[in-house]
């Protein structure tokens, strides 16, 4: 029942994605806190890039740059094209490895806004010297700054630097606290889920404040959530509810309550990674694309893709075998253009969804569009789906099965009385089984990250093996301090000057409504 037809090579018509904003990383990472933090940001950033660069389909991510800002700023990578540059991310992240960990230096506190602005500035330059298609899609910049110091000092410091410096091009200014504690516990609820309880905040309209954890895990999965479509221009999605209840299907149409949510993916699709894909087409996650929902979602349009509920379904009479797919989650908007009152009440009528699903232990049953709306003649055919509540501020979608697409199974009845020595032999290994209370993904690794970064690896090449040498000649000068401040580049760096006499300003689309609540 999907739209198109397409091969393992691609879709055969133009797919509808949101495409990620250029980002700036500056790590502003302060001697003897660099030791703490180095490996496991290097190693999140490998395992990061290792996975972006090798979906398949269109790229999620365009642009990427590096800084570094210890004593003064540094350019370590400049503005590159994400997908198809591992190698050069790769030895970014190597030189990353190299720099100086330990000694004392007098930090100077113009050293991060000048980062801010010479990135900026090199962004300005770059999408001067791409093609026009390209520059319309680099329009404005995000910009991350990850810290060891108190993030508040942070933000002050560069709401105060920043106040005569034009932002019309910064998307987002984020600054990221990382904090000494570590996960401990991997058994309890995972970091994405626990980012509602961070200190995570938005001070002011203009720079927000996040903290995360000095692990691994918790600046992969940040870094990871550069790949959603989190755009803020428009809601993704329109839930429609009958005001009227469920148990009538006409009453449907009926003075419908709409919600207004934005779509994420759950999880990442296998068949987007290279050699995984069967090369046909499959319903779920077809190679190269999303499944129906997020694309007819994803489409740029003056209607969002809807969602009609039509039954309420007890939660313990849904079968999992009549689910397919990935499945994806459903929030409430934090589209801009909406009011503020808009915004608070859609939250609060979503709330009050989740809470009500959880509390009767109810599922929804709700029907998409057509997916060829006045195509020709023909009757178009429509997709259900169920949606499932948590225990977050968050609903579940998956595809669910319907009459044409079952397929005739016998299902034998399951005898009271199994004989008694098989009973005990079973029962006596299940007994020997470590029994876990709930399945926690993050204690199981498949050693991906790791094979992804060899497939752009050629045999016996060593990558740029430059980077030791000029690493060791930073190391060996007196005094501990860094080389002399350089930037390698391909367009003018930034004056160590600022201009003065021009306002700060920032666009709309920063002034994006908080996800976190």
């Amino acid at each position: 029942m999907h739209p198109r037809k397409t091969s393992g090579k691609g879709p055969s018509t133009p797919m509808h994605i949101a495409q990620q904003p250029p980002r700036l990383l500056i790590v502003h990472i302060a001697l003897p806190s660099w030791a703490d933090i180095c490996s496991n940001l290097c190693e999140a950033l490998q395992n990061f890039f290792s996975l972006a660069c090798s979906l398949v389909g269109p790229s999620r991510m365009s642009l990427f740059s590096l800084y570094m800002v210890q004593n003064q700023h540094e350019c370590i990578l400049p503005f590159v094209q994400v997908k198809g540059n591992f190698t050069r991310l790769q030895a970014c992240i190597s030189e990353l490895r190299m720099l100086q960990r330990e000694g004392c230096f007098r930090t100077q506190s113009t050293s991060l806004r000048l980062a801010v602005e010479d990135g900026l500035q090199q962004f300005k330059q770059y999408i001067r010297h791409v093609t026009t298609s390209a520059a319309l899609t680099y329009t404005s910049l995000e910009i991350t700054v990850l810290t060891s110091q108190p993030g508040k000092e942070v933000v002050k410091q560069l709401e105060e630097g920043l106040k005569d410096t034009d932002l019309v091009r910064v998307r987002r200014l984020q600054v990221v606290e990382v904090t000494k504690g570590i996960l401990e516990h991997m058994a309890s609820a995972s970091p994405a889920e626990d980012s509602s309880n961070d200190e995570s905040s938005s001070l002011g309209t203009e720079i927000d404040l996040q903290t995360i954890d000095n692990d691994t895990i918790s600046m992969e999965i940040f870094f990871k959530a550069w790949l959603h479509n989190s755009g803020t221009d428009q809601e993704h999605l329109h839930l429609l509810l009958p005001s009227r209840g469920f148990n009538n299907i006409s009453r449907a149409t009926d003075n419908p309550m709409c919600l207004k949510c934005d779509l994420q993916e759950r999880m990442l699709s296998p068949s987007l990674l290279p050699g995984t894909a069967d090369g046909t087409l499959r319903m779920d996650d077809p190679k190269g694309d999303f499944s129906t929902l997020y694309q007819m979602a994803s489409q740029s349009s003056a209607s969002r893709y809807k969602l009609q509920v039509i039954k309420a379904l007890k939660s313990s009479g849904v079968c999992e075998s009549l689910t397919y797919g990935l499945p994806f989650i459903l929030r409430p908007t934090s589209c801009w253009q909406l009011d503020w009152d808009e915004l608070e009440t859609n939250q609060q009528h979503f709330h009050a969804l989740c809470h009500s699903l959880l509390k009767r232990e109810w599922l929804l049953l709700a029907k998409g569009e057509p997916l060829s709306p006045g195509y020709s003649q023909r009757t178009s055919a429509s997709t259900f789906y169920v949606i499932m509540p948590s225990c977050s501020l968050t609903l579940l979608v998956k595809a669910v099965a319907t009459r044409e697409l079952i397929l005739p199974n016998p299902f034998p009845l399951l005898s009271e009385d199994p004989p008694d020595d098989s009973l005990k032999i079973v029962e006596s290994l299940l007994d020997s089984l470590e029994l876990e209370p709930t399945y926690n993904p993050l204690q199981v690794w498949s050693h991906l990250y790791s094979h992804l970064s060899s497939t752009f690896v050629k045999p016996q090449q060593r990558l740029h093996p430059s980077w030791e040498s000029r690493a060791q000649r930073k190391l060996s000068l007196q005094g501990g301090q860094l080389q002399t401040n350089r930037v390698r580049a391909t367009v003018t760096p930034l004056p160590m000057t600022s201009a003065p006499g021009r306002a700060t300003k920032m666009p709309a689309a920063s002034k994006a409504f908080s996800e976190d609540f």
